[in-house]
């Protein structure tokens, strides 16, 4: 099994050019709640579940990926998750599911250009074009960054 700095240090190495880095920094994040707020606005029969329990469950299953492979990144991201769940519970509960879709579907594709004129800057490939697994690495990859803003050394 690769480890967590495996693949981190594989990230890096597609993403080397300031360009595609900053680009980065501004899309994974709204890529990330445009993601949760899509499956927000699933309906769930009301009777069992509340609104939001497929992004819960997809939250909870990308939590346990990363802590299998990083517990600090892992509870690090978990605050990022929690935090991007009340702003879209609190989008829910204003605009509804419809006009949250509508919102998070253009965020989801704004974001997505950005990442792929990045890409363009850089001249290679988005990671996940080789292994899907790097969809969950990007966020690790910034917040790996973040951490050791922070002062913490070991991250991974």
């Amino acid at each position: 099994m690769r480890t967590m700095q495996d693949w981190l240090d594989s990230y890096s190495s597609d993403h080397q050019n300031p360009t595609n880095k900053r680009l980065h920094w501004i899309c994974v994040p709204p890529i990330m709640w445009s993601v949760i707020a899509l499956l927000w606005a699933i309906p769930v029969p009301a009777n069992f579940f509340r609104p939001g329990s497929w992004a819960v469950l997809t939250m909870v299953a990308a939590f346990y990926w990363y802590w299998k492979h990083s517990h600090r990144l892992a509870a690090a991201l978990l605050i990022a998750f929690a935090v991007l769940g009340l702003i879209t519970n609190i989008l829910f509960s204003e605009l509804g599911a419809t006009r949250l879709c509508m919102l998070a579907v253009t965020v989801f594709v704004v974001a997505w250009i950005g990442q792929f004129v990045g890409h363009k800057y850089e001249g290679r490939k988005p990671s996940f074009l080789t292994d899907i697994s790097y969809l969950l690495i990007g966020p690790a990859w910034l917040m790996a960054k973040v951490l050791r803003k922070m002062g913490f050394q070991q991250v991974t």
